[in-house]
């Protein structure tokens, strides 16, 4: 995510759900870089997301995005399933030339090109090298990973209920059972 925005010390981003794992990690990469990290989040997940490195959060269940950032952001990265509507219109909010990052493989990511504002989805690919650096990260201490709990192979269908019904926090790790 941080790689296709090409996200750099000093630019502002703005991670649209922020509270999840993935924005968990998405914060803290982008943090990591020097740049200026504005996060939406719940009241629930607010101290993770400031823990995480975000210099401003977004309570999204009570402000609208848009009212709250006052100034352009270079990259906006996207997380969570909004509508697309609400989506396009966040694109108003970055500066000429920056980029619209986007997970929500259901629905395109906006842009306007009429003011250079490019836009990119992404999948989760297989890129060895890019593991290697993450793995590198957590075993230094500099990547956090939440491993809320971990669960026997026989609990899987209760943690795709939770998921569900999304209750889950951080990480749910299934052990299978070895014979």
């Amino acid at each position: 995510m941080i790689d296709e925005a090409a996200l750099t010390a000093g630019q502002r981003i703005l991670v649209v759900g922020a509270g999840g794992p993935v924005g968990g990690y998405a914060v803290q990469l982008a943090a990591r870089t020097g740049a200026h990290v504005i996060a939406t989040a719940s009241p629930r997940s607010r101290a993770d997301v400031t823990a995480a490195g975000a210099h401003e959060v977004i309570d999204h269940t009570s402000t609208p995005v848009r009212d709250a950032v006052t100034r352009p952001v270079d990259v906006l990265l996207n997380l969570a399933p909004i509508e697309p509507e609400e989506f396009a219109a966040l694109v108003g909010l970055v500066a000429d030339g920056g980029v619209v990052v986007s997970t929500t493989a259901w629905m395109p990511a906006p842009d306007d090109a009429g003011r250079g504002v490019r836009s990119a989805v992404i999948y989760v690919r297989s890129d060895r090298e890019q593991l290697a650096r993450l793995v590198a990260l957590v075993d230094a201490g500099e990547l956090r990973v939440d491993v809320a709990r971990r669960v026997p192979l026989a609990g899987l269908a209760d943690v795709h209920r939770e998921a569900s019904a999304g209750t889950m926090r951080g990480k749910t790790v299934v052990v299978p059972v070895m014979a």
